[in-house]
C-alpha cells in the first residue's frame, strides 16, 4: 500500500486520470473505454527533460509544466534547493512528485538516507537510473547491483516506498542463454525490486520492448515515454546515444501503440514522457498530443 501522503494514488492506478488527460483534448473521456488498445493512462514527465530551464528559471518552468496539464513528475535533483523548498515549490505549482532517481553511489553507501531524503519529497517510487561500472558492463558490477538492490528494496518496502531500476541498455550484454538483465531480474526479490523500462534505451540495445515487457510480468512498475529518431543506430550496448536522438513520441522508430498496450496488460503503473533533447520544451507537447490521440 502506498504512504497516505498520496491517497489519490489509487485513482490514477485505476486509470481515473486518464479521463482528466482526454477531456482536455477535447474528446470523449467514454471513448477509451470501448477502444480495447486506447492508452487509459495518465503520462507525468521526468522533470530531467527541463534541466537547463529548470536551472535557469525553476518556478517559471514548474508552471508551464502545470500549464501543460501535466499533474505528477518524477524527480533527478532538487536544483540547489533542500528537498522540503523543492517539494513546496512543486505544491505550489500543483505538481506531484511520486517518483525519484538517486545515484548508484548514493543506494550503495547511504540508502537510509536516500529515503529520508525521497519521504521529505514525498516520493512513493524510489530508484537507480544508472549502475557504476568500468568499461562493458559484466557479470561482477551486476552481481554487486544485485546486493545493493536488494539491500535497496528492502529497505525502501520498510519505508513504504518501492524500489525499482532504470534499464539503461548496457544490462543485455549477453550471459549464458540470456542477458545479464536476465541475471538482475532473477537474482533480485520480485517483492521488493521493480524495473522501470526506458523504451528508447531498450531499443537502443536491439531488444523488443514489447516481448521484454511480457518476458516479465509483475516487475515493470514504471516506463519512460521517449522515441527514438529514424536512422538512429541500434544493437549497440552503450547506454549513451546523442541527446537528440530524442524526438517527439510517434515521430520517431517506437511501434508505440504495441508497446502501451503492452504495458498496460502487464501492469506498468506509472508512464513518464523523457525527453532530453535541446528540443524537449517543444516536443513535449507534441508528445502529450500523442499521448491522448494514441490507438494500437
Amino acid at each position: 500500500m502506498k504512504t497516505p501522503h498520496h491517497s489519490n494514488s489509487w485513482l490514477r492506478r485505476a486509470g481515473f486520470g486518464a479521463a482528466a488527460l482526454l477531456a482536455g483534448a477535447g474528446l470523449l473521456a467514454g471513448c477509451a473505454l470501448f477502444h480495447p488498445h486506447a492508452f487509459t493512462n495518465e503520462a507525468g514527465l521526468q522533470l530531467y527533460s527541463l534541466r537547463d530551464q529548470l536551472s535557469k528559471d525553476l518556478p517559471g518552468t514548474l508552471a508551464e509544466v502545470h500549464a501543460w496539464g501535466i499533474k505528477y513528475v518524477e524527480l533527478a535533483g532538487t536544483y540547489g534547493l533542500t528537498s522540503e523548498a523543492f517539494k513546496a515549490q512543486l505544491t505550489e505549482h500543483n505538481l506531484d512528485a511520486v517518483s525519484g532517481h538517486f545515484s548508484y553511489k548514493e543506494w550503495s553507501e547511504n540508502p537510509e538516507g536516500v529515503l529520508f531524503e525521497a519521504r521529505d519529497l514525498g516520493l512513493v517510487e524510489v530508484g537507480c537510473a544508472w549502475i557504476d561500472h568500468e568499461g562493458a558492463f559484466d557479470e561482477k558490477a551486476c552481481r554487486h547491483a544485485i546486493e545493493v538492490f536488494n539491500n535497496a528494496g528492502a529497505l525502501a518496502k520498510l519505508h513504504h516506498m518501492t524500489f525499482f531500476y532504470h534499464t539503461h541498455g548496457y544490462e543485455f550484454q549477453p550471459y549464458g542463454k540470456g542477458t545479464l538483465f536476465d541475471l538482475l531480474v532473477r537474482e533480485t526479490n520480485p517483492e521488493n525490486v521493480k524495473f522501470e523500462m526506458d523504451v528508447f534505451w531498450v531499443v537502443h540495445a536491439g531488444q523488443d520492448p514489447v516481448k521484454l515487457l511480457k518476458k516479465y510480468p509483475g516487475r515493470w512498475e514504471l516506463m519512460h515515454l521517449k522515441d527514438m529518431r529514424k536512422g538512429t543506430p541500434t544493437g549497440l550496448l552503450t547506454g549513451s546515444s546523442d541527446v537528440t536522438n530524442d524526438v517527439a513520441l510517434g515521430t520517431g522508430i517506437i511501434d508505440w501503440p504495441a508497446v502501451l498496450h503492452a504495458a498496460q496488460e502487464v501492469g506498468v503503473q506509472w508512464y513518464f514522457i523523457e525527453d532530453e533533447s535541446p528540443r524537449s520544451e517543444e516536443q513535449i507537447p507534441q508528445t502529450l498530443v500523442y499521448l491522448r490521440d494514441v490507438r494500437r
